[in-house]
C-alpha cells in the first residue's frame, strides 16, 4: 500500500543529497542567482496553486486561526534549533539553512492535490502510478533546490513520506471528507505559504511561513460548514 510514497520519499532524499553534493562546488554567485531565478518560479507555483481557491472566507479564517496557532506554539523556533542541532553535527562552521531547506522544499512536494488524489488512489485502488510520476517532479525539484538550500531539503523526503503515508493509510476513513471543494481550500491556504516562501528567498519579506502551517489543516473543518 505505501510503495508509491515510499519510492516518491525515496527518490526525494537521493536527490536532496545529490542536489547539496553539486551545490557545494558551484561558486557562490551562481547559487545566490539561482536563488532569486528559482524564488520566481517558488512564487508562481504558489499563485498558481492559490487560485484554486473557491471561497475567500475560508482561506481568510485557514490563515488567521492557523497562524495564531503556529505562533502560539512557536513552531518556526522548534524548527530553528532542530536545524541548528543537525548543523553542529555536520559542520561548526557556517549559518544553518537546514530549516528554510526542509520548509521550501515540504511545502512544495505535500501542499496540493497531487499528494492527495494520489494517496487516495493508493489506499483505494492500489494503483501507485501518479505517486511515480509525482517522483520524478518532486526529484527534479529537489535536486535544484538542493544545490542552494543544501542538506536540509532531505528531511522533507521524510515529511513526505509521513505525511502521504497516513493519507494513505487513512484513506477509507478521510474519502468522504476530501471532496473536490476541500482539496481546492487546501490547495488554496498552502499556496500561500509557497508564496511566503518565494518572497522569503527574494528578501523582500521575512514571513515565519512554518508558523502559519496549522492553517493548512484548518479548510478540512470549515468546508463542512462552509
Amino acid at each position: 500500500m505505501l510503495t508509491g510514497t515510499l519510492a516518491n520519499g525515496a527518490v526525494v532524499i537521493v536527490c536532496a543529497v545529490l542536489g547539496t553534493l553539486i551545490g557545494d562546488r558551484l561558486p557562490r554567485k551562481i547559487c545566490d542567482t539561482v536563488v532569486k531565478g528559482l524564488a520566481l518560479c517558488i512564487i508562481y507555483i504558489g499563485i498558481d496553486g492559490a487560485l484554486n481557491g473557491e471561497n475567500t472566507l475560508i482561506t481568510i479564517i485557514s490563515i488567521a486561526v492557523g497562524a495564531a496557532i503556529g505562533q502560539a506554539i512557536d513552531i518556526d523556533r522548534y524548527l530553528n534549533k532542530f536545524g541548528e542541532f543537525i548543523q553542529s553535527k555536520i559542520s561548526k562552521n557556517g549559518q544553518s539553512r537546514i530549516a528554510e531547506g526542509f520548509v521550501t522544499v515540504m511545502l512544495l512536494i505535500c501542499v496540493g492535490a497531487w499528494a492527495i488524489t494520489g494517496a487516495m488512489d493508493a489506499g483505494l485502488r492500489g494503483d501507485h502510478s501518479s505517486f511515480f510520476a509525482k517522483a520524478v517532479v518532486d526529484g527534479v525539484s529537489t535536486l535544484i533546490l538542493a544545490t542552494t538550500l543544501g542538506i536540509g531539503t532531505a528531511f522533507a523526503g521524510i515529511a513526505l513520506i509521513l505525511y502521504q503515508g497516513s493519507l494513505t493509510l487513512l484513506s477509507t476513513v478521510i474519502e468522504p471528507f476530501l471532496t473536490q471543494h476541500v482539496i481546492n481550500e487546501l490547495t488554496c491556504v498552502g499556496s500561500l505559504l509557497i508564496i511566503a516562501i518565494g518572497l522569503n528567498m527574494l528578501d523582500i519579506t521575512k514571513i515565519k511561513a512554518v508558523n502559519i502551517l496549522p492553517a493548512v489543516f484548518i479548510p478540512f473543518i470549515l468546508c463542512i460548514f462552509m
